[in-house]
C-alpha cells in the first residue's frame, strides 16, 4: 500500500515490494561462490539516450601502422631503385635474380614455398584482425550524460575501487578483484562470520560499488569466498 502524497511535496513515493525485504539463507559451508545476475547488472540506459550510444574505445594502432608502413615503404623503394637501374642498362640486384630462379625452379608443394605463404597469410591475417577489432581492452567506456563527452575507465582502477569495497566488509581477511569487460571476479577469504552472510555482504556491497563507477555496461559481480588454508 502506497505512502499517502502530499500536494505541497514535489516528491512521489512509490510503494516498495516484499521481493526487496527478503534475505538470503546462511548455513556452515565452507566455501561459498555466488554468480549473480540480477537487475542490479542491468546497464543504465538513461543517462546512454540523454547523452548518445557508449562505443568502446579504439586504438589508433601506431606501432603496428608505422612498422607495416616502413616495410612497404623499405620494399617498393628497393624494388623501384633496382627497376630504374636495369632500364639505365645496369645489371639487376643479386637478390632478384636470386629470387626469380627460385620462383622459376621451385615447386609449389616445397617446403620453402609452403613456409612462406604460411607466413604471408598469418601477417595478413594479422593485419586484418587489428584492423577489424576495437583494442583498448583496459579501457571500460562509461556512460554518456552529455553527447560531445566521451569517458573511459582503467580496468585496474575499477578493480582497486571494488576491493576498497569488499575489504570493508565484516569478516573480510583478503581479497583479490578481478574486472573484465563482462563480469568482475571477486575471490575473498573470511576468517570469521558465516561464508553465506560475507557472500551476501560482499555482494550488497559490489552491486553498489559498480552502480557508482557509471559504466555504459556494468560487469556482472561473481564473488566467491572462502576459508583460509590451515598451515
Amino acid at each position: 500500500m502506497s505512502e499517502p502524497h502530499d500536494p505541497q511535496d514535489g516528491t512521489r513515493r512509490l510503494p516498495t515490494t516484499g521481493a526487496e525485504q527478503q534475505e538470503a539463507p546462511s548455513g556452515d559451508v565452507l566455501e561459498a561462490e555466488r554468480d549473480a545476475d540480477g537487475p542490479a547488472s542491468e546497464p543504465d540506459a538513461g543517462p546512454e539516450r540523454s547523452g548518445g550510444r557508449a562505443r568502446r574505445f579504439r586504438s589508433g594502432r601506431r606501432i603496428p601502422s608505422a612498422l607495416a608502413a616502413l616495410v612497404l615503404l623499405g620494399a617498393a623503394g628497393l624494388l623501384l631503385y633496382d627497376i630504374a637501374a636495369v632500364r639505365a642498362d645496369h645489371p639487376a640486384m643479386q637478390w632478384r635474380r636470386t629470387l626469380a630462379d627460385e620462383l622459376a625452379t621451385r615447386r609449389i608443394d616445397d617446403v620453402w614455398v609452403l613456409a612462406g605463404s604460411a607466413a604471408a597469410a598469418a601477417i595478413g591475417l594479422w593485419l586484418l584482425l587489428l584492423a577489424l577489432t576495437a583494442g583498448l581492452r583496459s579501457l571500460l567506456p562509461m556512460r554518456r550524460e552529455h553527447a560531445g563527452v566521451r569517458a573511459a575507465l582503467d580496468r585496474e582502477a575499477a578493480a582497486l575501487v571494488l576491493r576498497d569495497r569488499a575489504v570493508e566488509v565484516a569478516g573480510v581477511q583478503s581479497v583479490r578483484v578481478k574486472v573484465r569487460r563482462r563480469k568482475a571476479a571477486v575471490s575473498a577469504v573470511s576468517h570469521f562470520r558465516e561464508l553465506d552472510e560475507v557472500r551476501d555482504d560482499l555482494d550488497t556491497a559490489l552491486r553498489s560499488g559498480i552502480e557508482e563507477l557509471g559504466l555504459a555496461k556494468p560487469p556482472r559481480p561473481s564473488v566467491r569466498v572462502r576459508r583460509p588454508k590451515k598451515g
